[in-house]
């Protein structure tokens, strides 16, 4: 199974993704997942979450996830984007491909993907409120003056 991921600061750019897609003549199926960032976060109104990861160890925990799936389903590849930073409403913070011979099979790899990730990547979010976006500007990298 090719397995691919990107732990990243920059948005996600749905069509060059597809644009970069690539599948055997054996594929069937290819399923994605956008994960946007919505205006409500428990109780609050939000415009924005910020993430933050501990890179090494995402990487090193999906990578345990691919190789689950591998065991389990007839998956041909798996691309995992995840943005770090500030992500405002509306915009994407994860893209999930799955690309497997059958349609049930990719739904449930890219399904277990989601739930796994969730419980185990070091991958954290701290809504932010209108009020608070004032005081927050991680839309650019550490170590940059954007």
């Amino acid at each position: 199974m090719k397995r691919w991921l990107r732990i990243q600061w920059d948005p996600i750019d749905e069509a060059a993704l597809a644009h970069e897609r690539t599948i055997s003549r054996g594929i069937g199926a290819v399923i994605y997942f956008l994960g946007v960032v919505r205006e409500r976060e428990g109780e609050a109104n939000i415009s924005a979450i910020d993430y933050e990861a501990f890179e090494k160890m995402a990487a090193r925990q999906f990578e345990k996830i691919f190789e689950a799936v591998e065991r389990r389903w007839p998956i041909e590849s798996v691309r995992v984007v995840h943005r770090i930073g500030c992500v405002h409403v509306n915009e994407p913070s994860l893209w999930i491909e799955v690309t497997a011979p059958h349609r049930g099979e990719a739904f449930a790899a890219c399904q277990f993907i989601i739930d796994e990730m969730k419980k185990v990547v070091p991958i954290w979010k701290r809504p932010i409120t209108e009020t608070s976006s004032a005081n927050l500007d991680r839309t650019a990298r550490p170590g940059t003056n954007h």
